[in-house]
């Protein structure tokens, strides 16, 4: 059975996958594990280049969810930056610099989960 996501989450997801990449945020993927997680239906995840564009990509991605109607989000990340975690309750983004991205490797951890086409135009 695959999870059925509402319209709603949906467009939030959206809102904030295109505001990742007006931010110059790399290859945003958004991944539907709401089948096997209780506490969200998807998580996008996005690479940035430097701490400086990670802090860019989350005031931008808060910005546009507000804008759209969401409400703010919880935000944990360590105090170099390199992965803040956005969560907005229906959705969590994943906001990593490529280093991080590639160790951690949350798609690979969640390869079995489907994907969410996004109708965003991906940097790189």
């Amino acid at each position: 059975m695959i999870l059925e996501l509402n319209e709603s989450t949906r467009g939030f997801v959206e809102v904030a996958a295109k505001a990742a990449v007006d931010k110059l945020g790399i290859n945003p993927v958004a991944i539907l594990v709401g089948e096997r997680l209780a506490y969200s239906d998807v998580f996008l995840i996005v690479s940035a280049e430097s701490a400086r564009q990670v802090q860019a990509i989350v005031r931008e991605v808060t910005d546009r969810v507000l804008e759209a109607g969401g409400h703010r989000p919880r935000v944990e990340s360590g105090e170099e930056s390199s992965w803040v975690l956005m969560d907005f309750g229906d959705f969590v983004v994943h906001v990593q610099l490529d280093e991080q991205r590639e160790f951690y490797a949350l798609e690979r951890l969640w390869a079995d989960c489907p994907v969410l086409e996004l109708e965003v135009e991906p940097v790189r």
